[in-house]
């Protein structure tokens, strides 16, 4: 198999048979896109999903193409927001081109402190996986919300929205 397209639920890609899912966060990610390498081989993975814009001028479909994680917080032991002491990865890049992705395993709903255009749950643990296994990673999500106290009614009423978008924009793509 060349590609595999990934997402973390099925509520994401209603009407895309051909997703595979690895479930919510960045635990569930890791050990789901790891199980999906070792049954189907890619050369690339796709990921979609949805995403909470920190960046409020970002609409539809955008391809995320810088990576980190939010929720890592060790500044207690003079470690920067993100960072993950002893490990030399703390950006994931594929491309100069794109828009930053915090990961976190929480909802955003509120301001972060972290300088990233979206937020999601799984983009992190997935780029991760695909740079350690020397995997192609392509990640594109659906802004569903604006990250604030309106982001889980957004969301949800965004979900079926989003899969049409993403497909549309699969088929007007060249890969």
């Amino acid at each position: 198999m060349d590609k595999l397209f990934i997402a973390a639920i099925k509520e994401e890609t209603i009407g895309l048979n051909y997703f595979n899912h690895t479930g919510v966060g960045k635990i569930n990610a890791t050990y789901n896109t790891l199980r999906l390498i070792n049954v189907h081989k890619p050369k690339i993975i796709i990921n979609y999903g949805t995403a909470g814009a920190i960046n409020t001028k970002l609409k539809g479909i955008v391809e995320c193409t810088k990576f980190y994680q939010r929720d890592m917080d060790v500044r207690g032991l003079d470690f920067e927001l993100g960072e993950t002491p002893f490990d030399n990865i703390r950006e994931i890049a594929t491309s100069e081109n794109g828009f930053s992705c915090g990961t976190g395993d929480s909802f955003v709903n509120r301001k972060i402190n972290m300088k990233v255009d979206v937020v999601d749950m799984e983009a992190y643990a997935i780029a991760k996986v695909c740079k350690l296994e020397n995997i192609k990673f392509k990640c594109f999500k659906y802004i569903s919300d604006n990250a604030d106290h309106n982001a889980n009614l957004d969301w949800n009423e965004n979900l079926i929205l989003g899969a049409k978008t993403f497909q549309k924009y699969m088929n007007d793509s060249s890969f």
